[in-house]
């Protein structure tokens, strides 16, 4: 690893000695896990975490022990930290994206309201953040009665907090001096940040809140530019899984499909830019986790580059391979958070050393690589999808990308890699301590106990194999971006209806699926992006199941794939037939806050 490299124009701090790995046909590894839901979970989770020597058994069948065979490893070095920082070249303007800089282009909003939409009606006093904000809470407190009927999406709504909050902005409308675009915009945040007034329990009953009571770094930035949070997003429980079944907190259900999970660990997240309650939310992503909720919702996602996003002083559970990132109705309000909450953080080391985010003036490289060993494994339906979505990038009209084959070693053993090292990660954080969790956490906290130390260094050698063939990637093909579906399959169903909410479900098979594609960014720390494409029949119920389509790039390349997000963006909402689809639940908060102006002026 080197400690400052250039590549082509652009300098890096930590950037991977770039070196094509083995060459290897890909060869899948179907994964054999026990599956284990209903009350047999219940009884199954507590005897395992008791039993070190089942404990063993699971982990071994899980394959973790495979990178024993790896012979090639033994030439690589561990790389215990994905972190890459872009250089800034010291003649560039210094100047950031602030609150107060003109909002991203939005006139691809696909029927949702956007930031500039509601920044906009308060300017002309049509209508007013505490109007919105008033509008909202019936529907999303957990503590009346009866609870609203978005509740399970929510956490926690501190009321005090937010009317405070809505009637300052509100009066600095009045006053002519708002703060910007994001100056009264609802948005709300996953349960795996500090915002003060409230505790954070990462979705379960532990209580991991900050000794120091204040706000993470990402979501101040939220509020110094005078959004109006809304409250604490549901989550998987300890962000262990992809579905954010969670039998403690409540299941919030696929807005567009209630026969599908929303996806996770973000899923509260997900819903909430779903369902137009909120134009943006805060996620997390480990192994997917802000990308999935968001293709299976139909909404936008970005995992920013490990320790772009500073989310100081919380202490996240997954050090190597967790990152904070937005999630968005729309890319106008996916880029307008992005650049806001990735402004550096002086107190982190990581993330002040990261230029201050910022658009693109010069035009980029439109070259997009695709595995087709790897993308053929998604399911007939996905891959057809986002192969029509790539024809259109590649057509005369579609923008004038150019589509090359690449190939990446290793990529079945590297998903093993990242979840071995996720899962000793989480459950290092934990001390081991299942007291209290779910039946499902149980089982995956004690196997991911069960790692030995030399196991774990073999998957940071894999780690640096493939962080320096992506680097030889991307210095071969400047400009590349890595094209794949977000998850193979399409939506994942509730296979086992209410039973499964209720006692909810060990699956590590389809965990293992869903996150096919998305782990490499975690692991490798290159950022990557999901928008929507299309949407495809369920297998139960009426609404159609959304389709992502992701894009992961060089180290500190967000404003790249931005702005390849524009370009989806704008083909499914003008040019695909059937363009995008809102779900059927999808709140008009604009009406439901013009209703309450009205009642209040007439009373």
């Amino acid at each position: 690893m080197s400690t400052s490299s250039e590549v082509g124009r652009q300098k890096f701090l930590n950037y991977p000695e770039p070196k094509f790995g083995p060459e290897r046909p890909y060869k899948n590894i179907t994964p054999t896990n026990p599956v284990v839901r209903g009350r047999l979970l219940s009884i199954a989770g507590s005897l395992i975490a008791s039993l070190t020597w089942v404990q063993d058994i699971l982990w071994s069948n899980a394959g973790f022990a495979d990178l024993r065979k790896i012979a090639e490893l033994d030439d690589y070095d561990c790389r215990y930290t994905p972190t890459v920082i872009p250089i800034e070249d010291a003649s560039a303007s210094p100047k950031s994206f602030t609150a107060s800089t003109p909002p991203p282009r939005d006139q691809y909003r696909g029927g949702y309201y956007t930031a500039s939409d509601l920044h906009a009606l308060y300017k002309s006093r049509k209508l007013t953040p505490i109007a919105v904000a008033e509008a909202l809470l019936p529907l999303i407190q957990r503590d009346s009665s009866p609870p609203g009927k978005h509740s399970v999406a929510f956490l926690d709504s501190k009321v005090d907090i937010i009317r405070k909050a809505a009637e300052a902005s509100t009066q600095r409308y009045k006053e002519g001096a708002s703060l910007g675009v994001l100056d009264g915009v609802p948005v709300a945040v996953k349960d795996e940040v500090d915002l003060t007034g409230y505790k954070r329990n990462n979705g379960s009953p532990r209580d991991f809140t900050s000794k120091q009571n204040v706000t993470s770094w990402c979501v101040r930035k939220w509020e110094e530019a005078g959004a109006v949070i809304m409250g604490k997003l549901n989550m998987h429980e300890l962000g262990m899984d992809t579905t954010n079944n969670n039998p403690l907190t409540g299941t919030p259900l696929n807005p567009h499909n209630p026969h599908y999970y929303t996806g996770g660990s973000s899923g509260g997240s997900g819903y909430v830019a779903s369902t137009g309650l909120v134009p943006i939310a805060l996620g997390a992503d480990g192994g997917g986790s802000i990308r999935i909720p968001a293709a299976y919702c139909g909404v936008y996602g970005l995992k920013p580059s490990h320790e772009r996003v500073s989310a100081s002083p919380s202490i996240g559970m997954a050090s190597t391979t967790g990152v904070f990132g937005p999630l968005a109705s729309t890319m106008a309000d996916l880029e307008l958070s992005y650049r806001l909450m990735a402004a550096p953080d002086p107190s982190n080391p990581p993330s002040s050393l990261f230029a201050s985010p910022r658009p693109l003036t010069s035009p980029r490289p439109k070259l997009l690589g695709i595995y087709p060993a790897w993308f053929s494994r998604a399911d007939p339906s996905v891959a057809t999808a986002c192969r029509t979505a790539l024809d259109h990038l590649t057509s005369p009209t579609g923008g004038g990308y150019t589509l090359i084959d690449i190939a990446i070693p290793f990529l079945p053993e590297g998903q093993l890699a990242h979840a071995m090292t996720i899962l000793t990660e989480i459950s290092e954080s934990v001390h081991g301590d299942t007291r209290g969790l779910t039946p499902a956490n149980k089982v995956v906290i004690s196997v991911g106990t069960r790692t030995p130390a030399t196991d774990f260094l073999r998957a940071q050698a894999l780690r640096n194999l493939l962080m320096r063939h992506l680097a030889a990637l991307f210095r071969a093909h400047p400009g590349l971006v890595i094209v794949t579906p977000t998850t193979p399959n399409a939506g994942c169903h509730i296979a086992g209806g209410a039973a499964d909410l209720l006692f909810g479900v060990s699956d590590a098979n389809m965990s293992v699926r869903s996150m096919e594609f998305a782990w490499l960014a975690n692991f490798t720390g290159t950022p990557s992006l999901s928008v929507p494409v299309a949407y495809v029949d369920a297998v139960q119920g009426e609404g159609k199941i959304p389709v992502g389509l992701m894009a992961t790039g060089e180290w500190g390349s967000e404003d790249a794939l931005i702005e390849w997000g524009k370009d989806c963006e704008a083909w499914l909402t003008t040019q695909k037939e059937g363009g995008r689809r809102r779900p059927e639940g999808w709140v008009d908060l604009v009406k439901l806050a013009e209703e309450r102006m009205g009642k209040v002026n007439g009373a």
